[in-house]
C-alpha cells in the first residue's frame, strides 16, 4: 500500500482517538503508545514513510495482541482501525523523509 493511501487511514485513526469519550481516551492512548513502542522495535528509528507503509501493508494483526496485553479489560481499545492507525500516524512523524504532514521530495 503506498504511503499516500495509508496516511488517510492513519489520520482517521488519530481523529477517532481524539474524539473518544474521556472515559475511554486514556486507555486508547496507553494502547497507541504501546503500539508505537512496538513499531520502534519492529522497524527501528531510521526508516522512510514507504518502509512504514510497507509494514502496515503486511498487516496489523500483531497490534491486537499488543492491545489485548495492554488493555485486557477494554475491548473498545482493540480496534486496529483506531489504535493501530493512530500509532502509525504518530510514528510516521519520525520518518527520515517526512516533514509537516507530507513526504519530502526525493
Amino acid at each position: 500500500m503506498p504511503y499516500e493511501t495509508a496516511v488517510f487511514d492513519w489520520r482517521a485513526g488519530e481523529r477517532r482517538v481524539e474524539a473518544a469519550p474521556p472515559a475511554e481516551r486514556a486507555e486508547l492512548e496507553r494502547v497507541v503508545e504501546a503500539i508505537v513502542a512496538e513499531l520502534r522495535r519492529r522497524i527501528g528509528i531510521t526508516f522512510t514513510v514507504d518502509e512504514l507503509a510497507g509494514l502496515y501493508d503486511r498487516g496489523t494483526d500483531w497490534c491486537l495482541e499488543v492491545a489485548q496485553r495492554v488493555a485486557p479489560e477494554a475491548p473498545y481499545a482493540w480496534e486496529a482501525s483506531v489504535v493501530a492507525d493512530a500509532a502509525f500516524n504518530r510514528y510516521v512523524r519520525t520518518a527520515t523523509d517526512y516533514a509537516g504532514g507530507r513526504r519530502l521530495a526525493d
